[in-house]
């Protein structure tokens, strides 16, 4: 009996140590779009180098996913390639969650075919259409059925899970609907997945953002395209840096963002992280290939961090194309 008691007097203390050890630990949980996340996991690995004493894990579980995670208070940090909508504001709402709106850099959504695709090199707005809206379920199954000129080949459809803030948006920007496309398509949150089976099928045709292109143009290339949906591909535009600031590149640039949880901020490590994260984002969001915000963005989105101005500056409505984030910035509530 007493040995038995002498035991546990000693294993206590140490269980106890190991306890408080694990309280010490600073971790900032991010999670969310796949899009973000290359600049994010960027941030984190820098933010590591500045400062090994806080662990910040980056997952990848598409924009939907990544709000259902935040909402139920499951992460710090929201990677999100679209706006949050107004069911996920909601959520939040129910859970006691307030957050703050960070646009952290722009993106072209880019259309992509496999590198032995001879035949396209442009393609109209209608033509996407064409090819993905609902009613072209298991009836647009051939590239000379979006246009007539190109060949009697199968096509195969690559893109974003529905769970995929750029899921959302393309819909939007292509349909006019969020949410609205054909469902026999081969569709993935991680863009990766993508890459590998437009680059391992030429007939494949995809899309994700601009930073996965620029990885892998040696596998992939870039439609140009064409807002104008009568001219069939006159004066198409590839995406790029120069055509997202310039605006030509419509209807898909589009901002990226991430959202912070209001009660995570009053925790020094996560305080620190988004300080870093706004003061690093512009230099390391062109590192990994997307498009830097303005310094005068970048100054707006750090007094709203600062201030800890909680909402949405979108009114929550979800994506939406061809929008002015400065205007919507100094906009007054």
């Amino acid at each position: 009996m007493f040995a038995n008691k002498l035991i546990t007097l000693l294993v206590l203390p140490v269980l106890l140590g190991a306890k408080i050890c694990l309280s010490q630990e600073q971790i900032v949980r991010v999670d969310g779009s796949s899009t973000v996340f290359r600049l994010s996991e960027a941030v984190a690995e820098e933010f590591l180098a500045a400062d090994s004493k806080v662990k910040v894990t980056v997952g990848i579980s598409g924009t939907g996913g990544g709000f259902k995670k935040f909402c139920a208070k499951d992460s710090d940090v929201s990677n999100a390639s679209r706006p949050i909508k107004q069911s996920e504001i909601e959520a939040c709402a129910q859970n006691g969650v307030e957050f703050i709106e960070i646009p952290v850099a722009y993106d072209a959504l880019s259309i992509v075919v496999n590198k032995n695709n001879k035949w396209a090199d442009s393609i109209t707005v209608s033509e996407l259409k064409t090819a993905w809206e609902p009613a072209a379920q298991e009836k647009i199954t051939k590239w000379n059925q979006i246009r007539a000129s190109w060949p009697d080949k199968p096509l195969k459809l690559f893109g974003a899970g529905v769970d995929s803030g750029t899921y959302d948006y393309f819909t939007e920007a292509i349909m006019g609907k969020e949410d609205q496309s054909r469902g026999d398509y081969t569709s993935s949150e991680d863009d990766n997945v993508i890459v590998q089976g437009v680059s391992s099928d030429s007939n494949a045709i995809g899309f994700f953002g601009l930073a996965y292109y620029q990885e892998n143009t040696d596998k992939l290339r870039a439609l140009a395209i064409d807002d104008l949906k009568d001219d069939n591909g006159q004066g198409a535009v590839l995406p790029s840096k120069e055509s997202v600031l310039n605006g030509t590149y419509q209807p898909l640039a589009r901002p990226l963002f991430i959202y912070v949880s209001k009660s995570a901020m009053v925790r020094p490590e996560v305080s620190k992280f988004m300080n870093f994260y706004i003061a690093q984002m512009s230099v390391l969001a062109e590192e990994v290939g997307y498009i830097p915000l303005a310094p005068k963005l970048v100054e707006l989105v750090g007094v709203r961090l600062g201030k800890g101005v909680v909402g949405s500056i979108f009114k929550m409505h979800g994506s939406q194309v061809g929008i002015n984030l400065e205007q919507l910035l100094n906009a007054k509530d």
